[in-house]
């Protein structure tokens, strides 16, 4: 527990300039500190192949609850990194969304396509069950429900699950809220909701992207898609009739609103200068690769950038509803108030002349040092 209410603000902001990890232990310390990391867990099984690490941000609010991501990472510095930020996003999406839960994530090591086992996730499982419900797990990009199956083997510390009073998977829900968001922000931007005929370029064919594709293109707009996996594309073409390019070429797209929802850090030097939207709003974690200096760029060029954390959190919602006792009417409702919040973070943020980001980073950081006050006057 921190000292004080104002140790929580320092503890969980985001910092001011672009953070790159260090590799050391001690130097990995350090950063832990700095960027108010409480635990990080390197998770080693030479039998399965399992290779993962979990990271615990912030537990001010309750226990950290985060998705395992799964994906071939070009080093184990590049994992490090893409842990640590995505646990901490997970501090605030949860603080924003005004669930009582901390922030937490875990990523594994390895191609999704090949390196899968019963024995890799039920590993995973015990290191899970180790740290006695202080992080909770669900699926994320590159792992499934059928995966956090195996890992609920061995724990009870995973939500997303299909078996009695589990939710499954948590994608559709993630998809409805960024649906809502992008409707939030239109109206901003646009001054009216209606998608109809709204030209849309979706960076991704996951699970989140092709769910929010179906939204889209029921409301009548005009959806572009890309993907690494030209296998989802083309689902999605069939599906829905929608026109399709090469990967790097969805920044280059004429459009109205841009959608990352695939993997973070999409939104940098190289892709700004190409993208066409005048607004960005999607599923994707992390799009802004140094969000100190990006976010300022977009506001200069006249792009509405709605927070990733934000705009994302339906999955979260829908998750942490399993914990009090699962009703999809309500995991539901709770992603439709998405619209909500964004309006709120839209006011603040042209009230107070400050990015959307700050706005949204505020609200958060305010609710955690609220509430961590609360939990210290009545230890």
């Amino acid at each position: 527990m921190l000292a004080n209410a104002n140790r929580y603000r320092f503890w969980c902001r985001f910092p001011t300039t672009k953070t790159r990890f260090p590799t050391t232990s001690m130097a990995l310390l350090d950063s832990m500190v700095d960027y108010g990391h409480e635990q990080v867990v390197f998770c080693s099984d030479p039998v399965s192949g399992l290779r993962a690490i979990i990271a615990i941000h912030n537990t001010t609010l309750g226990p950290a609850l985060g998705g395992t991501r799964m994906w071939h990472y070009k080093s184990d510095s590049a994992a490090r990194e893409d842990v640590l930020r995505l646990s901490r996003g997970m501090t605030y999406k949860a603080a924003i969304a005004g669930l009582n839960l901390g922030g937490g994530k875990a990523v594994i090591i390895g191609d999704p396509r090949r390196n899968k086992s019963e024995a890799l996730f039920r590993s995973f499982g015990r290191f899970v069950e180790g740290l006695g419900g202080r992080y909770i797990t669900a699926e994320d990009v590159g792992t499934s429900v059928a995966d956090m199956a195996w890992v609920r083997m061995e724990t009870k510390h995973v939500t997303g699950v299909n078996s009695a009073g589990g939710s499954g998977d948590p994608s559709p829900f993630t998809a409805y809220g960024v649906y809502h968001g992008i409707k939030a922000a239109a109206k901003k931007a646009f001054g009216n909701d209606s998608l109809n005929r709204r030209k849309i370029a979706v960076q991704g064919a996951g699970n989140v992207a092709s769910h929010l594709v179906a939204h889209l293109v029921h409301e009548g707009a005009k959806v572009t898609v890309s993907d690494i996996y030209d296998d989802k594309v083309q689902q999605l073409v069939a599906d829905h009739n929608v026109a399709t390019v090469e990967p790097d070429a969805i920044y280059d797209v004429d459009c109205d609103i841009f959608a990352p929802c695939a993997l973070g850090a999409c939104i940098n030097d190289d892709t700004i200068p190409r993208l066409h939207a005048r607004v960005i709003a999607g599923g994707a974690n992390n799009q802004l690769d140094d969000p100190a200096r990006h976010a300022p760029i977009l506001r200069e060029r006249g792009i509405l950038y709605i927070p990733d954390y934000v705009i994302n959190a339906g999955g979260l919602m829908n998750v942490a509803l399993e914990l009090e006792g699962y009703s999809r009417e309500r995991a539901l409702h709770r992603a439709e108030s998405i619209y909500g919040i964004v309006e709120n973070i839209l006011k603040l943020s042209e009230s107070q002349n400050i990015l959307t980001v700050e706005a949204s980073d505020r609200l958060a950081e305010e609710r955690i040092s609220a509430i961590g006050h609360i939990k210290q006057r009545h230890v």
